[in-house]
């Protein structure tokens, strides 16, 4: 074992704050590692897989082949629906940008997949992980920055402990207690939209094709899923997103069909609608003394292009890649990985608050620069291929993990 001993004074090697995708990711990639590892998550085992719902996941190929090196993928209850072409445009513009995987000599972008199916996935792969001890449900009311060794208290109905260790990780969501905690300043942004997330079907069945298409009002997309229907995700204005929210589903399909246009054919029929703000918050760092911030603790952005969990995944595959023994919190350590993860982060977070805006734009000079951009993109041989590199989580020094295995 590469831990230490259980009399040393610390309760666990790594204790991870948080129970979603992201830190549920990092205690599988350290199963077999030797450390004693310990999850907080407030919710409890009835409630199911924590803080996952019928949202849909864009999951990059860097995330799926990660996945499956982490044996979750094939625990999925319903296989990935894969995206094997991407259709951009924006509504007043001339131009689309259409990207074929098979065209550049990769079979997919990524998958889709449900966000509650992926949760209860990383669950049942949780079950098997060794060394791990799980606080569930427990509630943090505490986060003791220490440079010998972070404590954290929980709340007396889940025992009230106080827990020490040698590496804290915070995965504990975009208003993170312990991000706070160890004086990390955040900067933030409201994008003033509400994102609405729904299942649809068309006259058109999914061929593997993503849409997004840009609008005046927001983002709207389509992603191919498993069944022969879409995810359907669709920004609205914030002051507009109760009353979009209430439509009944023949007035919500009329409403996304004007939003979308024709290209999937006409909407037939839509299922329950959920809405979730959208907001950037961005942690100025990602690492304090003993501990690490991951996930939307360290980083929550506008899921245009599909970023957010794929960029948290790199991070706990290249943080696990990096605790390879020695001590799990040594501050060397932490700064490898923060400088690692440093072009990945940065080129990620640039491209998705970007695009949010520059699609935002409807000026006319703004209009021009975006036209001959998708002209130059779908037309001028060799520019899309970084766009599509990104999009598939090539990005930065990839983990080892989330490489091809051919």
């Amino acid at each position: 074992m590469r831990g230490m001993s259980s009399d040393d004074g610390f309760d666990h090697d790594i204790l991870i704050l948080g129970g979603g995708l992201v830190g549920s990711a990092l205690a599988c990639a350290l199963d077999g590692r030797g450390w004693r590892v310990g999850q907080v998550e407030a919710s409890a085992p009835a409630a199911g897989a924590p803080g996952f719902d019928e949202r849909k996941l864009a999951l990059a190929a860097a995330s799926l082949n990660a996945l499956s090196a982490l044996d979750v993928l094939p625990r999925l209850a319903t296989p990935p629906a894969l995206i094997r072409r991407v259709h951009v445009s924006r509504a007043g513009d001339f131009g689309a940008v259409r990207l074929e995987a098979a065209e550049m000599g990769h079979e997919a972008f990524g998958g889709v997949v449900l966000a509650r199916e992926l949760g209860e996935a990383l669950e049942s792969r949780l079950a098997t992980v060794k060394g791990l001890e799980r606080y569930r449900p427990a509630t943090v009311l505490e986060v003791k920055p220490d440079a010998d060794g972070p404590r954290v208290r929980l709340d007396p109905a889940s025992g009230g402990r106080e827990l020490r260790t040698r590496l804290l990780v915070a995965a504990d969501g975009s208003r993170s207690l312990a991000r706070t905690a160890l004086g990390i300043a955040a900067s933030e942004h409201d994008y003033g939209q509400t994102l609405v997330v729904c299942s649809l079907a068309t006259e058109r069945a999914p061929d593997g094709t993503a849409w997004e298409r840009f609008t005046d009002q927001g983002p709207v997309a389509l992603l191919p899923m498993a069944g022969g229907h879409y995810g359907a995700i669709c920004a609205v204005a914030r002051d507009q997103s109760d009353a979009v929210l209430a439509l009944s589903d023949a007035a919500y399909a009329d409403y996304f069909q004007q939003r979308f246009g024709w290209r999937a054919g006409r909407v037939r029929r839509v299922g329950k609608r959920s809405g979730y703000p959208l907001a950037r918050i961005v942690a100025d760092r990602l690492v304090a003394p003993r501990a690490v911030l991951m996930g939307n603790a360290a980083q929550s952005i506008h899921p245009i292009g599909a970023q957010g969990f794929n960029l948290g995944l790199r991070d706990a595959l290249a943080l696990a890649q990096r605790l390879d023994g020695g001590d799990p919190g040594d501050a060397a350590r932490l700064a490898d990985y923060a400088q690692a993860r440093c072009e990945d982060r940065e080129r990620t977070l640039a491209f998705s608050d970007g695009l949010a805006r520059a699609t935002a734009n409807d000026g006319f000079p703004m209009h021009v620069l975006r036209s001959l951009g998708l002209l130059a993109l779908g037309h001028v041989p060799g520019l899309a291929a970084p766009l599509a590199a990104g999009a598939m989580g090539y990005r930065g020094q990839v983990p080892a993990l989330s490489r091809p295995t051919a």
